[in-house]
């Protein structure tokens, strides 16, 4: 890429690539979580919209940046709860649950905002997503906090094994004792949150909140997932795979822009790097 572009190895487009990943990043992280145990969850692009509508529509009305980003963290939670309840307690397939809540969701957003953006956000809270520190934009920085407590979370922590142990097989896993149902929702409510803090973020950067933003993210999410070879059907892989997923389709994005591909294009290839990444996994798992 960098014969192709003499812009690509620049400082400052590396920290456009971390930036531009930051978000899908955050939600893959959460996806993560939710694939370990072989699940999924198709409704954090609509989480990410409804947190960063809420958040900023009580901005707009008097609160507090810091109390309405809580209250946009805790739509997420909620709405993760909402998820892990249907999939752990109700026994549907997570596909389904997901499918159904994103729509929900989405409407849930439209509603809010009866399909307009939300302006006029304050200094104070768009520094979250346009602030620098050390040289690198703020939410590259939250990028690899989040990274990190979820690396200790699934390696260090009683949660990560049995997270591990319920993908790699629910049945056993319940008759060693796990209490799966629990652990379900705890991978959803996590997801959730994470969304809801992408959300928040990508409304900080834009200075607005827009109805429609996260379409199409938690493909996005998925394929970062899958790229960084988490199997599909629970049970194996690594954060540390998924952040270097995230980034390759960060730079495959990046590239394919300063090279004037269309978008249309990009799309395209984004589906067939998916399809790839999926047989090669149903490939290893048939060994």
């Amino acid at each position: 890429m960098s014969i192709a572009s003499s812009r690509f190895l620049t400082f400052g487009n590396l920290s456009n690539i971390a930036l531009q990943t930051s978000i899908n990043a955050l939600l893959a992280v959460g996806m993560t979580f939710v694939i370990l145990t072989s699940g999924i969850d198709l409704s954090v692009g609509a989480i990410l919209a409804l947190s960063g509508s809420i958040t900023a529509g009580l901005i707009t009305h008097g609160t507090s940046p810091f109390l309405a980003a809580i209250a946009g963290l805790l739509v997420g939670v909620v709405a993760g709860l909402f998820n892990g309840i249907l999939v752990g307690y109700g026994r549907l397939a997570a596909f389904i649950v997901t499918l159904g809540t994103m729509t929900l969701f989405r409407g849930l957003t439209e509603i809010y905002t009866h399909g307009m953006p939300i302006f006029n956000l304050p200094l104070s809270f768009m520094k979250l997503g346009t602030g620098y520190f050390a040289l690198l934009p703020t939410p590259v920085w939250i990028m690899f906090l989040v990274f990190v407590i979820g690396w200790v979370m699934l390696n260090r922590m009683t949660l990560g094994r049995r997270i591990y142990a319920v993908g790699g097989n629910e049945d056993a896993a319940f008759l060693a004792g796990v209490p799966v149902k629990k652990y379900l929702v705890t991978v959803y409510v996590i997801s959730g949150f994470l969304a809801a803090l992408a959300g928040l973020i990508l409304t900080a950067r834009l200075g607005s909140a827009e109805p429609n933003a996260g379409t199409g993210y938690e493909l996005d999410a998925i394929t970062a997932v899958v790229l960084g070879g988490t199997s599909l059907f629970g049970g194996e892989g690594t954060l540390i795979g998924t952040i270097i997923g995230a980034f390759i389709l960060g730079v495959i994005s990046n590239g394919l822009n300063l090279l004037n591909v269309n978008a249309f294009y990009q799309d395209a290839i984004k589906g067939i790097i998916i399809l790839i990444a999926i047989m090669l996994d149903r490939k290893k798992i048939s060994r």
